[in-house]
């Protein structure tokens, strides 16, 4: 059943396992401001205890955004259902199509709208590498600033690379970071 409510009526669950950073909660907090209606079509899960089942931390950043009231979706569920709910809401099964958003998208927008976009640095001279390998496979060196950017682009690229391209070879090594 969903409606709408005080914002102090909503309780914050202390055993929610997902957790938002400095950067990632701004750019939610900004999102919320800048699109608030978003909000209307997407309430806040909780149970009828009014504890966020789905949404804790957009209603931390709907707090720090200024809302005084928001839409909340109340459940009527025993508590596996209300644990096994937690967890699948906020698992990623999909994932994005780098080439579609590359050449059909505005990145600076995609930023904008929260999206992380890996900070991919094809380095100078990428003609000297191919074929340096022993194999004599081509190759391509790909630099990002941040150790966290490089593990998601990992699990991105190794997807990709699994869908599209069969025979293809992807390693990940760290250098001086």
């Amino acid at each position: 059943m969903i409606k709408k409510v005080k914002i102090t009526e909503v309780i914050a669950n202390p055993n929610n396992p997902r957790l938002i950073k400095d950067d990632k909660f701004k750019k939610l907090v900004k999102s919320i401001q800048d699109f608030p209606d978003m909000l209307n079509v997407r309430p806040i899960v909780v149970n009828k205890d009014m504890v966020v089942l789905g949404g804790n931390m957009r209603l931390k950043a709907i707090k720090e955004a200024g809302l005084k009231e928001i839409n909340v979706d109340i459940v009527d569920w025993n508590e596996q259902q209300q644990k096994e709910f937690i967890v699948k809401d906020n698992v990623g099964y999909g994932e994005w199509d780098w080439d579609d958003l590359a050449n059909n998208w505005d990145a600076e927008e995609l930023t904008d709208w929260g999206l992380d976009i890996p900070n991919f640095v094809i380095e100078p001279g990428l003609d000297e590498l191919i074929g340096q390998e022993k194999n004599n496979s081509p190759t391509i060196k790909i630099t990002f600033e941040t150790v966290e950017d490089l593990q998601q682009a990992e699990i991105d690229i190794t997807e990709l690379i699994d869908r599209k391209y069969k025979k293809a070879f992807f390693s990940v090594s760290a250098g001086e970071l």
